[in-house]
């Protein structure tokens, strides 16, 4: 146990040390700024642009740089139905996966749109390559435009008085060829070395011990692997996602993909004050975030190592902890933490059977995704934390009487509904669809796993992590039905980009007004106080959204234990 401790101690704090320094190396793109890769990546990206098109020169107000997202998300939505609906006869397909349904394809296509990547299928005979390999692009440009769209954010916070803010396709590109990509690759070597197949061509035979012989999907898993954490998809090769042992063989590649999912987020982070110049606001900002991590980390590890009572009373040795639906060569403690990680950040990958988790552990994770504010996406976890600054900030300003600002800009009336739109999509979308599915047993009960509380879990889960746009799920649940994958589709589209739409409107708003002076009464944003605040409204808004939900849920399937 203590060694499985200081694994996740030593892999977290790996993380934040390097992702530092990366950070000022992201500010430094954004910011147009000369780096290392220019001379490598540079004269690709011009010839990328000339040929198709694309003027970087010419800036965009917040407006055009939502056009633009919105037009080229909706192109990717197609070529992904049409690749999906027709893969049984399109090339790369040595296994004969038959093509996907029309609301099979709906859901994948959405869902890797948005970065979610939450599946109804299992990979291996659900998707030809050709479908695996343009679900891999798909995972490079959504954490892209994700990151594109931070980026105008932040980008917005410098200026003084400007409506234009960038380039959206240069800040896309430019995320996915300066950051993706190299710390991709990286990755993607660590897993060759230890085993991970790349290959096109079909299913390997071997005979077993018992003399059977076994037909083993392999695939380019090397390559769709890295960018799923890096990009925090969380989309699977496999159906067993990194419980799979070509997808995660052993606690190296266990370390490296954990890190990897962890590591931009928690940059971009730091590139947000490495750009404005304001290190102390992204300390507190990181501050916030890795203080709600820890509350739920910690309690999840406790939990798992403890182990199931239920068991214990029937007189079973339960030192090992919480071990059902885990991987030994992974272990519960490292299980637990992945479980987190993995729903704090969004990135929805898996390396245990959430189902099979403790009542309190599927709580916190849970809990991860309804506060959907703490790390969180590649850029989404910046737009998502800017709309609880914005709530903060109007909050602290009401408390002294004195007109809401942030960084020399009034927050007035207009940004204010923008932002409480925002905020109460999230618990709106995840309630009202849990409260549908419900009410109409026909359609979902022969879908649950288990029954009682942890049944309407299983619901619960699944529409949470449509909307915190995360992917994972209590399987269990028979999700490849028209209900699930047409409303959680719904879900997925409303919650990705009305999220976006608001912070940078938001951002847009601000930066178009003229910048005030700070005074000896302007609120300071880099303080512990105000960081204190920001948890504050975090905590206050998840608790009164989502509580009664989570009481008929885990914390009633835990009393029932007792």
């Amino acid at each position: 146990m203590n060694t499985e401790i200081l694994g996740i101690v030593f892999v977290f704090a790996t993380t934040i040390a390097l992702a530092i320094p990366f950070g000022k190396y992201i500010a430094k793109i954004y910011a147009g700024e000369r780096t290392l890769l220019d001379l490598i990546l540079g004269p690709v990206e011009k010839l990328f642009y000339k040929l198709s098109g694309i003027r970087v020169q010419s800036e965009m107000n917040w407006k055009q740089h939502l056009s633009a997202l919105l037009t080229i998300n909706m192109v990717w939505f197609f070529l992904g139905m049409f690749v999906l609906m027709n893969q049984g006869w399109l090339p790369l397909n040595p296994d004969g996966n038959p093509s996907q349904s029309a609301e099979l394809a709906f859901n994948t296509t959405i869902s890797f749109v948005v970065n979610c990547n939450l599946q109804h299928y299992s990979g291996e005979t659900g998707v030809s390559y050709l479908g695996q390999l343009f679900l891999m692009f798909l995972q490079f440009v959504s954490a892209g435009t994700g990151m594109a769209a931070a980026a105008v954010v932040i980008i917005a916070f410098r200026e003084r008085s400007a409506d234009k803010l960038g380039n959206f396709y240069e800040l896309m590109i430019k995320s996915c060829t300066r950051i993706l990509l190299p710390v991709s690759l990286v990755v993607a070597v660590i897993l060759l070395l230890n085993g991970v197949p790349m290959t096109f061509e079909g299913k390997d035979s071997f005979v077993s011990m018992q003399g059977d012989t076994v037909q083993v999907s392999t695939g380019p898993v090397a390559a769709f692997v890295p960018i799923k954490h890096v990009g925090t998809n969380g989309g699977g090769f496999f159906g067993a996602n990194s419980a799979h042992p070509f997808e995660n063989p052993n606690y190296v590649t266990n370390m490296v993909e954990m890190f990897a999912q962890m590591f931009i987020p928690i940059a971009m982070v730091f590139a947000l004050g490495f750009y404005l110049k304001k290190r102390k606001l992204s300390w507190v900002i990181f501050g916030v975030m890795t203080i709600g991590f820890l509350l739920l980390v910690v309690p999840t590890v406790f939990s798992e190592l403890k182990g199931n009572p239920a068991i214990a009373e029937m007189g079973i040795d339960v030192s090992s902890g919480a071990t059902e639906g885990k991987e030994i060569r992974f272990g519960t403690a490292f299980s637990a933490f992945w479980s987190i990680a993995t729903t704090v950040i969004s990135t929805g990958s898996i390396n245990a059977m959430h189902d099979s988790f403790m009542p309190m552990s599927g709580l916190a994770q849970m809990l991860a995704m309804m506060t959907n504010a703490f790390y969180g996406g590649v850029g989404a976890g910046i737009l998502n934390f800017y709309i609880f600054i914005i709530l903060a900030v109007f909050m602290s300003g009401l408390m002294v009487g004195r007109t809401p600002e942030l960084m020399g800009k009034k927050i007035e009336a207009r940004e204010m509904k923008i932002a409480m739109i925002v905020a109460l999509l999230h618990p709106l979308l995840i309630l009202a669809a849990t409260a549908l599915g419900t009410t109409l047993p026909q359609y979902t009960a022969g879908t649950l796993n288990n029954p009682g509380f942890h049944g309407f879990s299983e619901m619960l889960y699944e529409y949470t992590s449509s909307s915190a746009n995360n992917g994972s799920g209590f399987e269990g649940l028979g999700d490849n039905t028209p209900w699930w994958n047409i409303s959680c589709g719904i879900v997925l589209i409303l919650s990705r980009f009305l999220p976006i739409i608001g912070p940078v409107a938001i951002a847009g708003i601000l930066a178009s007004k003229k910048h005030i002076p700070e005074s000896a009464g302007t609120l300071k944003t880099d303080t512990g106080t105000f960081g204190i605040m920001i948890f504050a409204v975090i905590a206050i808004i998840t608790a009164l959204s989502f509580f009664p939900a989570l009481t008929l849920g885990p914390i009633a399937e835990y009393f029932s234990m007792k």
